[in-house]
Formats: C-alpha cells, structure tokens, sequence
C-alpha cells in the first residue's frame, strides 16, 4: 500500500465529534473514545482480528437518529479502527487517554477508560488470549505496563497483593503503553495464530479472571 492509500487518521475535530456523539448516550457500562480507543487497540494486536460486526456492539447501543447520523458516526469509527492498526504498522501509536480532576484541581491523564476497552477486547478473544499467554511467559512481560494500569485502575482484580503505584510509576506505566502495544503486535506477527488460537468462547467455558467494569470518567 502506497501512502497515498493510507487511511487518514481523524482529525481533532472528527475526534471530538465521535466524543460528543458517545457521551451523548451513557450507560453504566458504556465505552467513552479512550475506552473504544482501547477496545480496538486490543483487536489490533491480538491474537486473532474481529469484525465490525463483532466489536460495534461493544461500542453502540442505541439506534441511530436517522441515516445521516449512523453513517457520519459508522464512517469515524471505522476510519479510527484503520488509524489504530496504520498506527501500529508504522510505529506511531499513541493511545486516546482519559482525563480526571486532580485534589489540587488540575487535570491527569488517566487510563482507566482505555484499560477497560482494552480488557473487553481481550474478552473478545479470551481463549486466545489464554492459550497463548498460558504457552508464553514473555507474552505477559510484554503486556506488563497495560496490566499494572489495569490493576491500579480497578479494572483488573487480582488475587496478588500489589503495592500502589506512585505517580511517577503510573506516568511511566502510561508513556510505556506504545511499547507494549508495539510488542504484543511484534509477538503476534511472529507466532501467527494455531488453530486453538482461533477457538472461540462458548458457553459453558471456565469463567475468565475477574475484572471491574469501569464508570464514566471525567475527560
């Protein structure tokens, strides 16, 4: 693909109309753009690609106003997914953070909405995920940064007694989530998926580890 092919990646502008157009349909468990951000990032580098028609439920949940708005919203979605993976590819990802109201009353980025859109992802493909980071220790150590912000976020539980992060640790958690981005994606174009890799969940299959769904954050 020559790059003038390439799929332009949204604009500031389109960025914030995709974010106007989620935060004007909240729900408990409804994903904010770092959260689909996150969601699509996981897909991107996982072990075995979804479709639209696959992670769209995940991200919309209500019908359309009329024809103009689903294929304006359709459109920036779509062209955010191909963002991503070009993003990927070439090695410019930068993941879509959140923003939260400190004590002092100044704002820090947080992870927490992209780590939740990031583990619905991975509970997408969870006996991939599993079958592979059971076979391949490395594969955690890769993921390290995204699952300490996942477990200091509260959308991760664990069963081990982890120290807080400080704040300098949690920055350079989320200045490192390009490189685990790009490594995970490197680990899977190496080791392309086996059979078992592609089984998908089916009812009946042991529960997954347990993780928070995260509330609506301030952006």
């Amino acid at each position: 693909m020559s790059e003038s092919d390439w799929p332009a990646s949204l604009a500031d502008s389109e960025l914030e109309e995709l974010d106007q157009y989620l935060r004007a349909h909240p729900g408990e468990d409804h994903l904010l753009l770092d959260g689909v951000h996150g969601l699509l990032t996981s897909l991107a580098i996982g072990p075995s690609p979804a479709t639209p028609e696959e992670w769209l439920p995940e991200v919309l949940h209500e019908p359309f106003a009329d024809v103009e708005e689903g294929e304006r919203i359709l459109t920036l979605l779509a062209r955010l997914n191909d963002s991503v993976v070009l993003e990927i590819e070439t090695g410019a990802y930068e993941p879509i953070l959140g923003e939260v109201d400190t004590d002092d009353g100044s704002m820090a980025f947080t992870s927490r909405g992209w780590c939740e859109g990031f583990s619905r992802g991975i509970d997408m493909r969870a006996a991939a995920w599993e079958s592979r980071l059971g076979q391949d220790s490395d594969l955690m150590q890769y993921l390290g940064p995204i699952i300490a912000l996942s477990i200091e976020d509260e959308v991760f539980d664990s069963d081990a007694d982890f120290a807080a992060l400080t704040d300098e640790e949690y920055d350079e958690c989320l200045a490192r989530i390009p490189e685990s981005a790009d490594a995970v994606a490197t680990y899977g174009g190496e080791t392309p998926p086996c059979e078992e890799d592609q089984a998908r969940p089916h009812e009946g299959d042991p529960p997954r580890p347990p993780r928070r769904r995260g509330g609506r954050w301030v952006h």
